[in-house]
């Protein structure tokens, strides 16, 4: 009889002790905290954008080598980017406006860049490299401009005047990440000049007294970025285009680069280096009657704010 007391307090006590760390296992269990899981979905929407300012000024007195007494320049970037992607579909779309203004004792103030450029380009892909893509630009300036010889400066542009719109199907290639090649052999463009003094002229290829003139050609543009590391990005764009009705043996180039170096939070160098050439663009030699490439030079240091959406 003792024994099988013995037996049972000993299986009391073991289904007791059981018990208590089976309760233990389970307020642990509750008490533990959840860990989320990471969310995997990719964004649908990537946008941010950049913006730069820079400034550069001199002051000369009784200075041997010569030079003007005061000189000042201002020059300013405001660059956004919305870009798409989903499944096999993507919208890429960008907006960038420079302005620059130059003030100097001899030749006074003027601006010295102003360029509105807004691209869009929706592809549909076929493979992992190759997308059937539709292309719209649109690219302008915002105030009046002039050239200037000597003392004399004559008025040559404004808003809309010159305008380019250009809309075009096509094929985009990005064989690596950070480059896309895309070219259309059927494009639209619509030279726009939206002012009465340049239009009578003539200017940028429209026929005198008329504001707009529609040409069809085939267009090709390379864009190239990339952020080499935390400090040095690189951007580059490369448009060619053929008018097939005038001329298609001279290409239209506009080219424009951005080298930017980040030597603190919010300070940076700018190096930006461009390259127009247009057949259409006579306002050069000595007649003022004749193309040319257009180039342009610009090197800055100043404040940069780079935002994007989270």
């Amino acid at each position: 009889m003792r024994r099988v007391v013995w037996v049972c307090f000993v299986l009391i006590s073991y289904s007791v002790q059981a018990q208590d760390a089976s309760i233990k296992s389970l307020k642990t269990a509750t008490e533990r905290t959840i860990k989320k899981e990471a969310d995997t979905s990719s964004k649908t929407w990537k946008k941010g954008g950049l913006y730069s300012f820079n400034v550069a000024q001199g002051t000369l007195s009784n200075w041997a080598a010569g030079g003007d007494d005061f000189s000042l320049a201002l020059n300013s970037l405001f660059s956004l980017y919305a870009y798409y992607k989903k499944g096999r579909h993507s919208w890429d779309n960008t907006l960038d406006y420079y302005l620059g203004y130059v003030n100097t004792t001899s030749l006074g103030g003027r601006k010295n860049d102003d360029r509105l450029d807004f691209l869009s380009k929706v592809g549909h892909s076929i493979s992992p490299r190759f997308s059937i893509a539709e292309l719209l630009n649109f690219r302008t300036q915002t105030l009046k401009g002039y050239t200037y010889s000597g003392t004399t400066k004559t008025y040559t542009s404004n808003f809309l005047a010159p305008g380019y719109l250009l809309l075009s199907a096509g094929l985009d290639y990005k064989p690596v990440k950070n480059l896309s090649i895309y070219f259309s052999p059927a494009t639209a463009r619509w030279v726009i000049v939206n002012d009465t003094a340049l239009s009578n002229q003539g200017l940028y290829g429209v026929n005198p007294g008329r504001k707009s003139k529609l040409e069809f050609g085939g267009f090709a543009t390379i864009n190239f970025s990339k952020d080499f590391n935390k400090f040095v990005s690189f951007k580059s764009r490369l448009d060619l285009f053929s008018n097939y009705n005038h001329n298609p043996q001279d290409v239209d180039v506009y080219m424009s680069n951005m080298l930017t170096a980040k030597i603190g939070k919010l300070i940076a160098v700018n190096w930006g280096v461009d390259l127009i050439y247009d057949d259409d663009v006579k306002l050069f030699g000595p007649n003022k009657t004749s193309p040319a490439l257009q180039f342009k030079s610009m090197v800055g240091i100043g404040l940069q704010i780079r935002f994007k959406s989270k």
